[in-house]
């Protein structure tokens, strides 16, 4: 047990000897779990809630992708360790969102890309986001216009323009991610984005580019010149 373990190998002690660096995974999760259970101390705890995690999301990047129902399949973990893991790694994603939120410039892609991607890449079905923006490119606000496969039939530009309008937007950028890990159109992308394209040019709201987040990468389609 983790009490049996000289001082200097227990997680916490650790960290405060050596800091936060020097802790393995393993070790960070058990500072989170803080005790373990009958037989299992709380980094053999935290070392079973890592082999949980599933290719292609492996080590601490699977945390993101367990449920609560799983985790709590794992013995000495409840709802509240559970509740505890996943409140981390939310945390985690939009750390990293926030540190890329700085670069951001809605008007290039690879700002924009790098923004969202650790919001969408983990993602197990697809999102159609539309991110709309005032005269300047400045953000005004974002709304989901579809999960689930984008077809030109599920997306309704009426809707998407309405809800522009509402907003006072001049300009929009879509943005979907694909589950598989690769970002290349499909047909199905690129009629839905002519499809909004077209019909914001007739109401002078105009689509700045629709940009497909894979994993770690990204395609945008007007840099494509596919818009």
């Amino acid at each position: 047990m983790i009490k049996e373990k000289p001082q200097a190998e227990r997680p916490y002690e650790k960290c405060l000897e050596k800091g936060v660096k020097s802790l393995s995974d393993s070790e960070l999760l058990a500072v989170i779990l803080r005790s373990g259970t009958a037989g299992l101390d709380c980094v053999q705890m935290a070392s079973e809630v890592l082999k949980r995690s599933k290719p292609p999301y492996e080590g601490l990047l699977g945390l993101y992708h367990l449920s609560l129902p799983e985790l709590m399949e794992i013995p000495g973990i409840g709802q509240v360790k559970g509740v505890q893991l996943q409140c981390i790694a939310e945390l985690s994603v939009r750390l990293a969102g926030m540190q890329a939120k700085e670069r951001l410039a809605f008007c290039q892609p690879d700002t924009v890309a790098d923004f969202y991607m650790e919001r969408f890449r983990h993602e197990e079905r697809e999102s159609l986001l539309c991110v709309m923006l005032d005269t300047k490119n400045r953000f005004l606000t974002e709304k989901v216009i579809s999960t689930g496969t984008v077809n030109a039939s599920l997306v309704s530009s009426r809707e998407l323009y309405l809800e522009a309008l509402r907003q006072g937007a001049v300009n929009i950028l879509l943005l979907h991610n694909h589950p598989s890990g690769d970002p290349t159109p499909s047909q199905d992308d690129i009629w839905v984005t002519q499809k909004i394209y077209q019909a914001g040019e007739l109401l002078d709201i105009h689509l700045l580019d629709h940009i497909i987040i894979g994993d770690h990468c990204y395609i945008s389609m007007r840099r494509e010149k596919m818009i």
